[in-house]
């Protein structure tokens, strides 16, 4: 089995803001649409409201009435998460596949404050759909409302989508949380088994401090871990899907 640290929503970047944590619930805001093809508006995912506020002190405000790229798509227990390009190639290369762990992270914070990488959902990946670069036969995925962006439009001939079950977080629990407080974002505490298992794009020694401490690469979208069967990462990943789940 691999687990795959997958990087989504909102950041300096990409909206201008930290995704928020609005009554201790984790809301990760799909990015602006700027080269991505969309259908889908932030009034549409029921985020108008909420990228207003995030943004309005932001250099450019972002109206509900803007369409986003709605990446990974959430709906009635599964997700529907669409890759390509490099960042496709780097999991095909490492076989990422049917059984394999998405566990979607993002920058978070509340009221402004304690900017930080949090884990807000996980995929159990049960299909993979090679879409390929011009998707138009597919207008709407089983038990998802709305179309996904990555089945619209033109994109790399490799354009792939993952398709599973998952649950999105509710709440924030410490968990969840990546970033070492008072550290820098990218700044991750790790369980231990983590640099004896591996991470992509992470071969160099100085990114590990200890056994509890990664200074993550940037910019990055996916990092794969391939734990196989062992018992520790195992007992890891079923605590932060059960507290996914609260």
């Amino acid at each position: 089995m691999k687990v795959i640290f997958s990087r989504k929503g909102f950041d300096s970047t990409s909206g201008g803001a930290p995704s928020p944590i609005i009554d201790g619930r984790p809301i990760s805001l799909p990015i602006p649409t700027k080269n991505y093809p969309s259908e889908t508006s932030y009034s549409d995912v029921g985020l108008g409201e909420i990228v207003e506020q995030v943004t309005k002190r932001r250099k450019r405000r972002i109206r509900a009435s803007e369409l986003c790229h709605e990446d990974p798509m959430f709906a009635n227990g599964r997700w529907a998460f669409g890759q390509c390009g490099a960042a496709q190639t780097h999991l095909e290369k490492n076989e990422v596949g049917v059984g394999d762990v998405f566990l979607f992270y993002g920058l978070f914070s509340s009221h402004d404050k304690d900017r930080h990488h949090r884990i807000f959902g996980y995929m159990k990946v049960e299909e993979v759909l090679l879409l390929g670069s011009r998707p138009s036969e597919i207008t709407l995925l089983d038990r998802f409302p709305r179309r996904h962006p990555h089945t619209n439009g033109e994109w790399t001939a490799n354009n792939t989508l993952y398709l599973g079950s998952g649950f999105k977080a509710r709440r924030a629990p410490s968990i969840l949380r990546l970033t070492k407080p008072g550290a820098r974002v990218s700044v991750w505490n790790i369980p231990p088994w983590l640099k004896a298992v591996g991470l992509t794009y992470h071969n160099k020694s100085s990114r590990w401090v200890g056994d509890g401490e990664l200074h993550v690469a940037s910019p990055g979208q996916e990092f794969v871990a391939d734990i196989g069967e062992q018992k520790e990462p195992l007992k890891w990943l079923h605590d932060v899907k059960a507290a996914i789940r609260l």
